[in-house]
């Protein structure tokens, strides 16, 4: 079984590679994916330590920041008013 979970992730690696290379996307993706990811980030960290909303913390982990990353400045509210009224 983990030879057959091995294969397949090492298939898809290889095509996403050739998709990559194939239609010259080149790295310059990897430097906007990255720059979100430290743009969410720090908006996390600006509610968390900005006072704004005492009872509210949230954590600074790969599920919250992609969140953040994929919605944008939404995102935050989102996990803001998830935070609030489910989590309380």
């Amino acid at each position: 079984m983990k030879l057959i979970v091995l294969a397949v992730l090492c298939i898809s690696l290889l095509l996403l590679v050739y998709i990559i290379f194939r239609r010259k996307l080149g790295f310059g993706w990897m430097t906007v994916f990255g720059a979100h990811l430290a743009l969410s980030a720090l908006g996390i960290y600006v509610v968390n330590f900005s006072g704004v909303f005492t009872e509210v913390y949230i954590p600074l982990n790969p599920m919250t920041i992609g969140t953040v990353a994929i919605l944008g400045l939404p995102g935050v509210a989102l996990l803001i008013g998830l935070k609030l009224t489910i989590f309380g």
